[in-house]
């Protein structure tokens, strides 16, 4: 089973945490890395591109920085974008079946996002998560890096992560 791995940041130029992750996976067979920020520089997403790129999938991972609690904006555009072509398109249930994570980073410490300011990161991520289970795919539960220090990544475990099947 292939994993697609799909990757925003909006300000990938300057990524160190999340450049390393990605480059730390660029080796796990069957993980197939599909970085938007640099296929779609300009924000254009090509959706049925991605659409094949889902069908040749079981397991797919959305990979972001957390900013301003929510998602990168081209993150969400493939949103819209893709998951209404398929909804509304020839093939409604394609992705039934497959398997859905979110990997995330963030800046603050996990008691930052324990719910205390109002918003937990469940809670935060609960789109995606419905967006997903909607589509009628098994939802994994997220992954988060809390404090993201670039000397310090978890390397073994996020790459565990990504391998992990279901």
């Amino acid at each position: 089973m292939q994993t697609l791995l799909v990757f925003a940041h909006t300000f990938w130029e300057n990524s160190k945490a999340n450049r390393t992750l990605l480059d730390s996976a660029t080796n796990l067979d069957n993980v197939k890395i599909h970085n938007l920020s640099t296929a779609y520089p300009n924000g254009n997403i090509d959706v049925e591109f991605e659409m094949k790129l889902l069908q040749q999938s079981g397991k797919i991972i959305f990979q972001f920085p957390l900013f301003w609690f929510s998602t990168p904006a081209l993150l969400k555009e493939w949103q819209d974008r893709v998951l209404t072509a398929i909804l509304y398109g020839d093939n409604p249930k394609m992705l039934e079946g497959k398997t859905f994570q979110i990997i995330t980073t963030a800046g603050g410490n996990a008691k930052s996002y324990d719910g205390h300011h109002g918003y937990s990161l469940e809670t935060l991520l609960s789109p995606l998560k419905s967006a997903f289970e909607y589509s009628r795919c098994k939802v994994l539960e997220p992954y988060c890096i809390f404090s993201v220090d670039v000397k310090n990544l978890p390397l073994q475990e996020y790459l565990a992560e990504v391998a992990r099947v279901r």
